[in-house]
C-alpha cells in the first residue's frame, strides 16, 4: 500500500491532505484566536433575532451552553459534510485513477474542507452541506423546489447573509438541476417565484427587523445565564453586531478597506493555483449538447459571483468570502456535469509535471483563512 502511495503522487496528495487537515484540527483547537461561542447562546427569547435559530435548537436540549460544544457541533457538521461531498463526488465522477486530480483540486483546496475546518464554528458551512444535499437527492418533483426553498429559509435564519453566500448557489442548482430537466411550465414559474419571494422577505425581516429591542446589559446579562462558564464572559465581546445597523457594517468594510485589499494578489494567486480545474469546468460547459443550458451555466456563475462582490463591499471577512465563492463554483461544477453532453470531457491530466507541481501546493496550503489570508 504504501508503495502504491509512492508510484501515484496524487493518492499521496490525499494521504498528505488528510494530514493536513489533523494538523488544522490540533491548530485550532490548541491555540483558538477566536471561538464563536456567542453564536450557541443567542435564541428567540427577546423575540425574533438575527443569527438565532442555531442558538434556539441549541435551547431545545440544553440551558447552559459549555464552550466545548462549538466544537463537537461544528466538528460533527464537518464530518458530515465530508462525507457527503465525497459520496456526491463518487456518484458524479466516480473514484477511478482519471480523476484522482479532480479530486485532489477540490477536496484538498485550501477553500473548501480545510479552510471549514480552520472556521470551525462559523455558519458558512451549512450552506455548503444544503447545497451538497440538494445535488445528492433526485429532484424529479416540485417538492425538490420546496425542499431547496425551506433550506434556504432555514440558513437565513441561521445567518441572513447566506442570502449571498450561499442561497445563490442553491438557485442555480434548482436551475439546472430541476428547471432545465422538467421544464418552466406556469406551476413550475409560480413555486419558484414564490419561494424567492418568502426567502427575500424573510432576509429584509432579519436584516432590518431582527435586532435586538432590549439594552445590552439586558441581552449580554442573559446570555451570561445561559453560559455553563460564566468566567468566560471574554467570548460575549461580540454581543455588539446583534445591534449593529448595516450602515455601521458597511462603514466598518470601507475603513478596512485600503489594509484588506492588500491580500487580493494573495487570493488571486490562489484562485490560479486551481487553474487544471478551472480548465476542466470550461471544458465541462462547452460540452453541454444544449446552446441555453450553456448560457444559463454562465449566467449562474456570474449571478454567484455578483453576490460574493456585494458581501465583499459589506462585510470584511475576505479569506471566508473568497474561500466560499470558490466552494460555490465546485458545487455548480457538479450540477453542470449532471447535465446532458455532446461529448466526454477530458480529465485532468495525472501526468502533466505543471499540474502535479500545482497539486502539490494546493495541498500543502493549509487553509486561507477569516479575515486575511493565511
Amino acid at each position: 500500500m504504501t508503495l502504491r502511495l509512492w508510484e501515484n503522487p496524487w493518492r499521496l496528495m490525499l494521504a498528505v491532505n488528510a494530514a493536513v487537515l489533523i494538523g488544522v484540527f490540533w491548530h485550532k483547537i490548541a491555540l483558538p484566536p477566536y471561538v464563536p461561542y456567542i453564536h450557541l447562546l443567542v435564541d428567540y427569547h427577546f423575540g425574533f433575532t438575527k443569527r438565532a435559530l442555531i442558538g434556539a435548537i441549541v435551547s431545545l436540549f440544553t440551558a447552559k451552553v459549555p464552550v466545548w460544544l462549538v466544537f463537537a457541533l461544528a466538528g460533527t457538521v464537518w464530518l458530515v459534510t465530508a462525507g457527503l461531498f465525497v459520496q456526491l463526488f463518487r456518484r458524479t465522477f466516480g473514484f477511478d485513477e482519471k480523476h484522482l486530480p479532480l479530486f485532489v483540486f477540490m477536496a484538498g483546496s485550501p477553500f473548501f474542507l480545510k479552510n471549514f475546518m480552520h472556521t470551525l464554528g462559523h455558519f458558512d458551512i451549512y450552506g455548503c452541506l444544503f447545497a451538497i444535499c440538494l445535488l445528492l437527492i433526485p429532484a424529479r418533483s416540485l417538492a425538490y423546489v420546496t425542499l431547496a426553498a425551506m433550506f434556504s429559509i432555514a440558513l437565513v435564519l441561521i445567518h441572513h447573509i447566506h442570502l449571498l453566500m450561499y442561497v445563490p448557489t442553491i438557485a442555480a442548482i434548482v436551475v439546472l438541476r430541476h428547471y432545465l430537466v422538467h421544464g418552466a411550465d406556469r406551476q413550475n414559474v409560480a413555486v419558484g417565484i414564490a419561494s424567492l419571494g418568502a426567502v427575500g422577505v424573510l432576509f429584509i425581516a432579519a436584516q432590518f427587523y431582527g435586532t435586538m429591542a432590549v439594552p445590552e446589559a439586558e441581552f449580554v446579562a442573559y446570555l451570561q445565564g445561559r453560559m455553563a462558564d460564566p468566567s468566560q464572559a471574554n467570548l460575549l465581546s461580540f454581543g455588539y453586531i446583534w445591534y449593529q445597523p448595516l450602515s455601521k457594517e458597511i462603514w466598518d468594510t470601507w475603513q478596512r478597506l485600503p489594509h484588506n485589499l492588500l491580500g487580493v494578489p494573495v487570493f488571486a494567486l490562489l484562485i490560479w493555483l486551481h487553474t487544471p480545474l478551472w480548465r476542466y469546468f470550461r471544458d465541462l460547459v462547452a460540452a453541454l449538447s444544449v446552446d441555453l443550458h450553456r448560457h444559463i451555466v454562465t449566467a449562474a456563475i456570474i449571478m454567484v459571483s455578483l453576490g460574493y462582490l456585494v458581501m465583499f463591499a459589506i462585510v470584511f471577512d475576505y479569506s471566508r468570502w473568497i474561500s466560499n465563492w470558490a466552494v460555490c463554483l465546485f458545487l455548480i461544477l457538479h450540477a453542470v456535469k449532471m447535465l446532458p453532453a455532446s461529448k466526454e470531457t477530458p480529465a485532468i491530466s495525472a501526468d502533466d509535471r505543471k499540474t502535479a507541481v500545482l497539486g502539490w501546493i494546493v495541498t500543502l496550503i493549509p487553509r486561507v483563512g477569516i479575515v486575511r489570508p493565511f
